[in-house]
């Protein structure tokens, strides 16, 4: 298999830390994929332009995170990531649309703040940081549901949406008023796979 990655996209960073919590990353080949380059293929793999884009060994593509993460998991016998229909799985997919919604707008947000003098709306900006303030609020609130029993993909669309929050917006200060949230992402953050995929330029 063939992954498109970037390493600052926080959707890869959830198939990346799938794939290690699977153990399946040794069979994936990762291919680095700038989408804003003017010389980029990925259109020609996600008629989307965007990643992650997963090209499977008979050369189906699959998209979009979600997708991808899914399909990893019915890879490994066993429920694992996504549990089996019931309350526990409609809580952790709970969980991945809203770190996911989160996320889409962190990344709205910070694509119009790089539109030049003129073009960018600061009502939209301010639109996209309420959003994401009332999600970064009702995980707080909720944060309880996160903390102990197996891992989900909840906990993991979670772990890496305030990773990223926190990395493009440093001085939202997201963990200042979110207790309960910031000691559940400190003890997240510090597994080994959260470590192997901290976002970076």
């Amino acid at each position: 298999m063939k992954l498109r990655y970037s390493g600052t996209s926080p959707y890869v960073r959830k198939v990346m830390v799938s794939a290690m919590e699977l153990d399946l990353l040794d069979r994936i080949e990762l291919e680095e994929t700038f989408v804003w380059s003017p010389e980029t293929d990925i259109g020609l793999v996600n008629p989307l332009g965007k990643i992650p884009a997963l090209t499977l060994d008979d050369g189906y593509v699959l998209y979009d995170s979600p997708v991808i993460c899914e399909y990893l998991d019915e890879l490994v016998p066993g429920v694992v990531l996504f549990p089996a229909p019931g309350k526990a799985r409609w809580k952790a997919l709970h969980f991945q649309a809203l770190a996911d919604g989160i996320t889409d707008a962190g990344v709205l947000r910070l694509l119009e703040s790089r539109r030049g003098d003129g073009e960018r709306s600061q009502g939209w900006i301010e639109r996209q940081a309420n959003v994401i303030n009332r999600g970064l609020d009702a995980l707080e609130k909720e944060v309880d549901l996160l903390a102990g029993g197996p891992l989900t993909i909840g906990q993991i669309a979670v772990g890496c949406c305030l990773g990223w929050i926190n990395f493009r917006f440093p001085d939202d200060q997201i963990f200042a008023k979110r207790p309960q949230l910031s000691a559940w992402f400190e003890g997240f953050n510090s597994r080994a796979s959260m470590v192997r995929t901290a976002p970076k330029e």
